[in-house]
């Protein structure tokens, strides 16, 4: 029997459908207000899977429109008491499946009180964070059964990209939404599979610029559903000092896809085969593909700020059958809850 984790994967094509659809006027009136007042700070708070949507906001919002992004540390307010004054105007957005951890919450509310614009991207409409938040963005989701977020978490990707298309006025970026949940219903369907980490104790999952933050999604999920240590790295980042760990047979995922990032992308992977890591590839680029032992080949791309929802929805069903073949439960990971609450 199919998992949950699967299904709500499946799911996804038909969420970013409807998110689009049902967003538009919203993200519309919203991305005319940030061209009038576009904000001298962009504030994200999130945690899981959520501040990786996060931080894909932070790669999009400063690579194309040139905003400073930064990622609040919640415990700041909510341990440290203190209130961080951010410049005039600023603007804040909130991730959040469940919409209750009371960090966030604070987080909001304070920010909110300090005149700086809050926007909630938030699953349960009726939840105390997007009551808390001025502007709310649902998410479209419905009732995620799996403890592994998959469908939400490509909704707040989804939702980022659609506010960027309109605030940037790109044309091009704009009239490729509509063609995102074919694309993604194609994307599931990967050629390859996971199994070198059947047996193994712990990888590197690896990427640059964009997909980066989806290679962290990409660690966290392997922790979660197939209880398997992954550390989730920048590819530069990995060159300053982990790349000590490699060793013959070390296995090393890595995300790549065509954009600005590739041609370093493809150079560094070509080193860290030499000194003799196993290279699983998850790209639609033959030129990554053919640098892995294990490549893993992805049957659609769209543009750069598009492919990186291809790659981690080809992961989920990548993921899930690792996990089944380790003998984990894909819905139900241990220690974990749906919903996790941290101040």
């Amino acid at each position: 029997m199919a998992s949950f984790m699967r299904h709500e994967a499946e799911e996804v094509p038909q969420v970013v459908e409807r998110l689009v659809w049902e967003n538009e006027p919203e993200v519309k009136g919203l991305a005319a207000f940030l061209r009038r007042r576009p904000p001298a700070l962009v504030l994200t708070v999130a945690r899981g899977s959520s501040d990786h949507a996060a931080l894909f906001a932070k790669y999009l919002l400063e690579a194309r429109l040139e905003w400073p992004v930064l990622s609040l540390a919640p415990s700041v307010l909510t341990l440290y008491r203190a209130r961080p004054r951010p410049p005039y105007p600023a603007l804040l957005l909130a991730y959040s499946q469940s919409g209750e951890s009371p960090d966030l919450l604070e987080a909001v509310r304070a920010y909110r009180e300090k005149g700086v614009l809050t926007v909630a991207l938030v699953n349960r409409e009726e939840s105390p964070l997007a009551q808390a938040a001025e502007v709310v963005l649902p998410l479209h989701a419905g009732e995620e059964r799996a403890v592994a977020a998959t469908k939400s978490f490509l909704a707040m990707l989804a939702a980022t990209v659609h506010l960027l298309a309109h605030t940037l006025e790109d044309p091009k970026l704009r009239q490729a939404l509509p063609a995102l949940p074919e694309a993604l219903s194609r994307a599931l369907a990967p050629q390859g599979d996971l199994g070198y980490l059947e047996e193994a104790e712990s990888l590197f999952v690896l990427g640059r610029g964009f997909t980066f933050p989806v290679v962290l999604e990409a660690a966290l999920k392997l922790k979660e559903v197939a209880a398997l240590h992954a550390e989730g790295l920048s590819l530069a980042e990995f060159l300053h000092g982990p790349q000590a760990l490699l060793e013959e047979g070390f296995p090393v995922l890595a995300l790549a896809q065509k954009d600005e990032a590739l041609e370093e992308t493809l150079r560094t992977l070509e080193g860290l085969r030499a000194k003799g890591a196993h290279l699983l590839v998850l790209s639609p680029e033959p030129d990554a593909l053919a640098l892995a032992q294990t490549p893993l080949a992805l049957p659609v791309a769209l543009g750069p700020e598009l492919t990186p929802l291809l790659l981690i929805q080809a992961f989920y069903p990548l993921a899930e059958a690792l996990a089944r073949a380790r003998g984990q439960d894909p819905d139900r990971p241990r220690h974990l809850r749906k919903v996790t609450r941290t101040r």
